[in-house]
């Protein structure tokens, strides 16, 4: 059963009102005396004013947050400005802006070439195609491409013996994104493709190249 005392303190304090004005207006007939409702009314005088010191607290805390919020305001439109021209200036070290707390711009370092090789897998269920996914050899469960990748470098020869060197390998793509689909000519139905893959920087270096991998096309 719900309480008959609301919750929240203003309907709480209009309920006591009502009730103190009501009994105190109908002793006799509720059976009381007046001695009944003192504790009642001591306490109610407590209450209002602690719920009135309470509520004047509230508003000055939220007066006063509010004017603290536009100080800060104030004051950030203040300093980034200045931040800015300190940042731009020649006179200004990066000594003396790390001691000042502000951000000192870092001098990008050059990626170098890739130091990992990829993993390469292919499907050769479909007629003439092959799918190749790649990953790399140090997280092969995760499809991401290692930091300052651009993508994979694709090689092949398509015949019945393995390539010995690069020299008898075949241009195909640079793919930045697994899967690459390779399509092949009817001519080369059941031949063997060998795959040799490396990773490529965004400047052209490369990394070492990987296990080679061999699937046959199907015919």
């Amino acid at each position: 059963m719900a309480d008959y005392l609301p919750g929240p303190d203003a309907d709480y304090q209009a309920w006591v009102t009502n009730f103190v004005t009501y009994a105190n207006a109908n002793l006799a007939a509720l059976g009381l005396v007046a001695a009944d409702m003192t504790p009642v009314t001591t306490n109610q005088t407590t209450f209002n004013t602690n719920f009135a010191a309470h509520i004047a607290a509230k508003n000055a805390a939220q007066a006063a947050k509010q004017a603290k919020d536009e100080g800060r305001a104030g004051l950030t439109a203040a300093i980034r400005p200045l931040v800015r021209r300190l940042q731009a200036s020649s006179v200004v070290s990066d000594a003396e802006k790390a001691a000042l707390g502000i951000t000192v711009a870092q001098e990008p370092g050059p990626i170098g070439p890739p130091t990992t090789a990829p993993i390469c897998s292919i499907e050769c269920g479909a007629r003439l195609q092959h799918t190749l996914r790649f990953v790399d050899e140090t997280t092969p469960t995760r499809k991401a491409k290692p930091a300052g990748v651009l993508g994979v470098e694709i090689w092949n020869k398509v015949g019945e013996t393995p390539p010995v060197n690069e020299g008898e390998l075949r241009f195909v793509a640079v793919d930045t994104n697994a899967p690459y689909v390779l399509n092949f000519n009817a001519v080369d139905g059941g031949k063997t493709a060998y795959y040799w893959l490396r990773w490529v920087s965004p400047t052209g270096e490369r990394g070492p190249w990987g296990e080679q991998s061999q699937a046959t096309i199907a015919a």
